[in-house]
């Protein structure tokens, strides 16, 4: 069995387990998507996880484990949303997101324009149809009139501590919509360190949900933040400001 056809058989496993059984059709994008990750990691720094099987299991069934924090019609991949992906980087977890929910209108939010070149040149490979790249940083795009609270949901992944994370993303969120970020357990403190900045962006914190990444048997959490009331035009700060001095 090739490393391709066995990653593409970790995926298929993990995802069942999900609950996501996938189509031919998404498998085979999945495994360009595996494809393409790889070629372009060797001429540009996209991604420190290269083994194939490893891209399966902590880059995609990773990904897909947002899913248990989506909105109940949209998860169910019955109702359509917009979805932004902070800091997307390689593209996770919008990319997967935007295979498994293809009525989902997904935007994979990047700063650095090496990377979104890959994720341009990606989406064009799997005719994603219901996914674009917003090239730039997060506090700029999120002070645009055709960007600011525009989504249902926006996920952000490995990118901050959850105080500058509610920063960075809140702003793009509706009154009514939710931002989902995937974290590992024991974070207690930065939770709770988080819990004025979320109040002062116009969030309320809900309960995590603990989640299982498939094969890997490892538990994460996905913090959970309803947008409740808009968020001052102060917010965000500008670039490089969440990060150096959080809320």
């Amino acid at each position: 069995m090739s490393e391709e056809s066995s990653g593409s058989a970790i995926l298929q496993k993990g995802a069942q387990e999900i609950g996501l059984p996938l189509s031919d059709l998404q498998i085979d994008q999945f495994e360009t998507l595996s494809r393409e990750l790889i070629d372009w990691n060797q001429r540009m720094n996209l991604t420190s996880i290269v083994l194939p099987e490893e891209v399966q299991t902590k880059h995609f069934l990773d990904s897909l484990t947002v899913i248990r924090a989506l909105p109940k019609g949209v998860a169910a991949g019955t109702a359509g949303a917009r979805l932004i992906d902070v800091g997307s980087g390689a593209g996770f977890p919008g990319i997967p997101l935007a295979i498994v929910r293809p009525r989902v209108q997904v935007t994979l939010n990047e700063a650095t324009q090496k990377k979104c070149r890959f994720l341009e040149h990606v989406l064009a490979a799997l005719n994603l149809r219901n996914a674009n790249v917003v090239c730039g940083r997060a506090e700029d795009v999120a002070q645009r009139p055709d960007q600011r609270e525009m989504y249902d949901i926006a996920v952000a992944r490995a990118v901050a501590p959850l105080a500058t994370l509610a920063e960075l993303c809140l702003p793009f969120v509706r009154i009514g919509g939710r931002v989902i970020a995937p974290k590992k357990q024991g974070i207690e403190s930065e939770v709770a360190a988080a819990g004025r900045a979320i109040r002062t962006l116009g969030g309320v914190s809900r309960p995590s949900i603990e989640v299982r990444v498939p094969i890997l048997d490892e538990e994460r959490q996905l913090i959970v933040v309803d947008k409740v009331k808009p968020t001052p035009r102060a917010y965000p700060r500008r670039a490089g400001i969440p990060a150096k001095a959080p809320l």
